[in-house]
């Protein structure tokens, strides 16, 4: 697959050859689907915990005798039936995380990369650029070439933290690396733009 590349402001250059094996394949919706559930899945606190009946301060004693009272029988004040009492199967800490085999990773990050690539107007390789300033006003005068208000993913060449950091305030941009890609930013953004040198790294990183 050959694709344009474009400069900064927007305008077509040269041709770059792009891997089928990575941006032209057959698409696999199910590793598309158990990809994205793992790394939500992942993301989880598991945080969320409430105190069962044996955890609740509180007297083992019976509150007050078995018979006579007229009232139902209680065995002690920490029931969960009580005010204070316990909680009945409530949640308790835990680990959502588990692990992909690596295989389905690779087919489900080469899948959303053939989907989005078959939309010239969603997928465009844009030359290397840095901001060395910094400042999110440049990365917004270069993506404006580009985007509009749409849900954006770039794919770095490298880890540049001048990016990094000229984009951590543009809350509809996401900027990854070519070797730590996310299913999910990537299958949810509606324009994706790939570093010329990111695309030509992925045609070696994903070309088995």
């Amino acid at each position: 697959m050959d694709k344009k590349v474009y400069s900064i402001d927007g305008k077509e250059g040269k041709t770059i050859s792009l891997n089928d094996d990575v941006f032209s394949r057959e698409i696999s919706y199910g590793s598309i689907y158990y990809v994205i559930k793992n790394e939500l899945a992942n993301r989880r606190v598991g945080t969320a915990s409430v105190k069962g009946r044996s955890e609740v301060a509180g007297s083992k004693q019976k509150p007050y005798r078995q018979k006579g009272t007229g009232r139902a029988r209680a065995g002690r004040k920490r029931s969960p039936l009580w005010k204070g009492g316990g909680v009945t199967f409530g949640p308790q800490q835990r680990d959502y995380s588990y692990t992909v085999p690596k295989k389905i990773k690779r087919l489900a990050m080469k899948s959303i990369l053939s989907l989005k690539a078959q939309d010239d107007d969603v997928f465009k390789v844009v030359e290397n650029f840095t901001i060395e300033s910094g400042k999110t006003k440049e990365l917004v005068k270069i993506l404006k070439n580009f985007i509009g208000d749409e849900r954006t993913v770039i794919v770095l060449s490298e880890d540049d933290k001048m990016i990094r950091r000229a984009g951590r305030n543009l809350p509809n941009v996401s900027l990854l690396s070519y070797n730590r890609l996310s299913a999910h930013e990537l299958f949810y953004g509606k324009k994706i733009i790939l570093f010329a040198g990111a695309a030509e790294k992925l045609n070696d990183f994903y070309k088995n």
